[in-house]
């Protein structure tokens, strides 16, 4: 039985600050056999050419690069607070080395666009629409540079919302 219901972006109501920035994601690209999932805590949703859009940030040397560059979809996926241990496990394991997801204890569903997880009370899969790797020399605030010690910037995606499905 399905545990989500899709939704309208409209319908969203949602403290996108909160849940990206102190909540955390999933960061999800793959398809069923093939997949990887990151903890992010930086990205967005708006509007961009009359377009429903979240961006989203990946570092190069982060494994779901590969799949995010490959990849045509991903999702942001939104957890309750007990499985803040889960999203902190993702953020320092690498599936490289593991298979992070299931010793997170998640379940990753393959029925949209994107994997995204049966424990979340959000998944949003996006198409991606535009990339572009953050430039140093237009940082406006040199303070920015502090979050790049090993000059190991960002690549940021900028995903169309193709479907938002929350927890029935």
């Amino acid at each position: 039985m399905n545990k989500f219901v899709e939704i309208d972006p409209l319908m969203l109501e949602e403290n996108v600050f909160r849940s990206i920035g102190r909540d955390w994601m999933l960061l999800t690209a793959g398809k069923e056999g093939k997949y990887n999932t990151m903890t992010a805590s930086w990205g967005g949703m708006g509007v961009l050419w009359n377009t429903d859009v979240v961006f989203a940030v990946v570092r190069p040397s982060r494994y779901t690069y590969e799949f995010f560059e490959r990849e045509r979809h991903f999702s942001l996926s939104f957890f309750g607070n007990s499985f803040k241990r889960a999203l902190q496990f993702c953020g320092t394991q690498s599936g490289r080395d593991c298979d992070k997801v299931s010793e997170a204890g998640l379940l990753p569903l393959f029925d949209a666009p994107a994997p995204y997880f049966n424990e979340a009370r959000i998944a949003i899969c996006c198409k991606k629409l535009y990339t572009q790797d953050i430039d140093p020399e237009k940082f406006l605030d040199p303070t920015i540079a502090s979050h790049y010690p090993n000059g190991d910037y960002h690549r940021m995606y900028i995903g169309e919302i193709k479907k938002i499905l929350v927890r029935k």
